[in-house]
């Protein structure tokens, strides 16, 4: 069954419909105008303006450099091309964490500069005071559990997480209290599929995986990866859409030769 066209907005609503409908979420990440409007008319779901810029946008080898202001910029460009889709924004590594009042700061400045739909905070019991204030606010809470990258230095690798019955435990417990807190939707990153459909059927709200197998109600991907953008990152998880390394790489070297050759510009291509 697909209700997924009878919606001209994707709301947090909707996503919890389509869950109850057995319909797929498709979620990808974008940090800019341009992109965000193919992405956007392509039919998503949602777009996660995610701290994965770091990476990709700025170069950075982890999430944690990204800044707040940052954040904005990025998720500012993107609202301003999305008709559709629902934008959830991630709330930059110490933004949040140990300090509630610093959260709801953060995230009031998130939706009132950026115009974003939804923030992101990756964590479970240890974050919810945060996500309590934020809640009490009326701004919608996305969860993410498992493998969470801004605490890649506690964790020392990018590894599956929750693979010991304890972390296993521990995440299952840390979902049903994001559920129970208000959280509208939890993404689960990099741990055994068989636990994540597990969660997936524990809890009512939608359930987004990344490396976490097809048994939960939607996927995400960072867009520069499905895209073949970058090329020295190939974890289990990533399929690539599209080749674009080669296929930008193929023009920005003919547009060379086409400049040194003086073949460009030609005689219609100038006034």
């Amino acid at each position: 069954m697909s209700i997924h066209n009878e919606y001209k907005k994707i709301t947090t609503k909707r996503l919890f419909d389509m869950k109850q409908a057995g319909e797929k979420i498709s979620m990808l990440t974008a940090y800019d105008y341009t992109m965000a409007k193919i992405l956007d008319a392509s039919g998503i779901d949602i777009i996660l303006v995610g701290d994965s810029a770091s990476n990709v946008m700025a170069g950075h080898e982890t999430t944690l450099p990204i800044t707040l202001e940052q954040m904005i910029y990025h998720a500012s460009s993107v609202i301003r091309a999305v008709d559709r889709a629902l934008v959830v924004v991630d709330m930059p590594f110490g933004t949040y964490q140990g300090n509630s009042k610093k959260a709801l700061e953060s995230a009031i400045r998130i939706m009132k500069e950026s115009g974003g739909h939804a923030v992101k905070m990756e964590g479970g019991k240890e974050i919810s005071e945060s996500i309590t204030r934020i809640l009490s606010a009326g701004i919608p809470v996305m969860g993410h559990l498992g493998l969470t990258p801004q605490s890649i230095y506690k964790f020392g690798t990018y590894t599956v997480r929750a693979k010991e019955e304890k972390e296993a435990q521990k995440l299952m417990e840390d979902a049903k209290l994001l559920e129970e807190l208000g959280v509208f939707s939890i993404v689960l990153e990099k741990i055994p599929a068989k636990l994540a459909e597990k969660v997936a059927k524990s809890v009512k709200i939608p359930v987004i995986g990344i490396g976490a197998g097809k048994n939960v109600d939607g996927q995400v991907l960072v867009m520069h990866d499905m895209l073949g953008m970058t090329k020295d990152f190939s974890p289990r998880f990533l399929r690539r859409y599209a080749d674009l390394h080669q296929i930008m790489s193929d023009a920005f070297k003919r547009y060379i030769n086409d400049v040194k050759t003086l073949d460009f510009p030609n005689e219609n291509e100038q006034y």
